[in-house]
């Protein structure tokens, strides 16, 4: 089917509205009522986990409450590492290094109570969080805990495998995942596959298949990419991707859709689906996904017990109204993203201000949410949406705003590291 292009004022609109999101993301959040009135104390708020999700909502309740709300993050890594931009350590564009950040100055900026630790229970009859070495009390809760993986929906592999790296937590397995396509022969085969929908950045792993190929046609000319995608199509960015696969990639990643895995022999690197057998040099396996572990421990995965059920005015648990839970652990049919978590810790930051001094939240919250894809080094294409709150609907609903790429381009790649500059500078900083 032709695609109609866009006229001249409907381009310059998508690209004002994406220069908007990247340069000025806050026009969407109003105030707190609390930010405009009396300021005495209130309460202590306890966030778990630092993630996108957990340092934004931590910053925004210190500013927004002009430091009247004491803020204590758990986190147990040592530092901020950006999935966002992961995948192009895999392509050779991004080091590791560069996506690596202190959490440093965000604690000393906004005067964070900081606990490296591991959270271990959650008493929410007393309002405590069970940590390895001790307790904190708290008047309201956050949980940021990301995704945890469900490897007992993969026959064969029930469990972790060291040398079968999923690498959709970025760290130290995006670098093991590297080291294994610089180590493969030319010729070899990397084959990835992809869980049913839900999972974390819905075109992460599109974007991922593009940068092996990158990488590839640079050192590894006579090598392949093989997907195994157990959903019925390409689930973000489908057109967009369609051109890469079948354009500058064309002969070296095949796309193969209701590709569930059957059985997985984690020794011989060989896949068997309804429709054929395939054997990999190398094998990236992207498990199914869940609400991450502090959430399940604590009983709040309450949708197929999976992910967590929450309200989009508070972002308050359906189970406890003194926890609120943000980003990719909750239900709510959305992209799992990084700024679609940011804009969730934003709302959930202002309703917690106001709840906690006694006014009524924001009924109507609205937000946007923009997401980025590289296909090589310096081309990318993104898709943007604005959402708004559905009172009937209890959900966030797709409304006017937005747009997508009409292709991948040096243009786009350019405003793609704006946009990544602008996140960690919101969330970091």
């Amino acid at each position: 089917m032709a695609r109609i292009a866009p006229s001249m004022h409907e381009t310059q609109s998508r690209r004002q509205f994406v220069r908007s999101v990247i340069y000025g993301g806050l026009a969407f959040y109003g105030m707190p009522a609390y930010a405009r009135a009396s300021r005495p104390p209130l309460g202590h708020v306890v966030v778990v986990g630092a993630g996108f999700a957990g340092l934004a909502a931590a910053k925004y309740l210190r500013e927004w409450s002009a430091g009247n709300i004491k803020v204590t993050v758990i986190e147990p890594n040592p530092q901020f590492i950006s999935c966002p931009q992961s995948n192009l350590v895999l392509g050779g564009s991004r080091t590791m290094d560069e996506l690596s950040f202190s959490y440093a100055l965000s604690r000393k900026q906004h005067q964070l109570n900081w606990i490296q630790d591991t959270v271990t229970a959650i008493d929410a009859a007393t309002r405590q969080v069970m940590l390895m070495r001790g307790t904190v009390a708290y008047d309201r809760l956050i949980l940021a805990p990301g995704v945890d993986f469900d490897y007992s929906r993969i026959a064969g592999m029930p469990k972790p495998v060291d040398d079968i790296p999923h690498a959709w937590k970025a760290g130290r397995q995006t670098l093991q995942l590297r080291q294994q396509l610089e180590s493969m022969p030319d010729g070899g085969v990397f084959v990835m596959t992809i869980p049913k929908a839900p999972y974390r950045c819905p075109p992460g792993p599109y974007e991922r298949a593009c940068q092996v190929a990158h990488y590839f046609k640079q050192h590894k000319p006579r090598s392949k990419v093989i997907i195994l995608d157990a959903n019925a199509d390409i689930t973000s960015k489908k057109g967009l991707f369609l051109q890469s696969f079948q354009g500058d990639y064309q002969g070296m990643i095949e796309y193969h859709n209701n590709s569930e895995i059957l059985q997985l022999d984690t020794a011989s690197y060989t896949i068997k689906t309804d429709f054929e057998t395939v054997k990999a040099s190398v094998l990236n396996v992207i498990p199914p996904q869940l609400a991450g572990k502090v959430a399940q421990s604590a009983g709040l995965a309450n949708v197929d017990q999976h992910w967590c059920e929450v309200d989009f005015v508070t972002y308050a648990s359906s189970l406890n109204l003194n926890v609120h839970i943000i980003g990719d652990s909750i239900s709510a049919g959305l992209p799992k993203s990084a700024h679609m978590a940011t804009s969730q810790a934003k709302i959930c930051a202002a309703a917690i201000i106001d709840l906690q001094s006694g006014h009524p939240p924001n009924p109507l919250p609205v937000f946007a949410n923009t997401c980025y894809s590289f296909v090589d080094d310096k081309q990318a294409m993104h898709v943007a949406n604005v959402y708004r709150y559905d009172p009937a609907k209890k959900s966030m609903v797709s409304a006017e705003g937005g747009g997508v790429s009409a292709k991948a381009s040096v243009q786009e790649g350019d405003y793609a590291q704006a946009w990544a500059q602008n996140i960690w500078a919101d969330t970091l900083t």
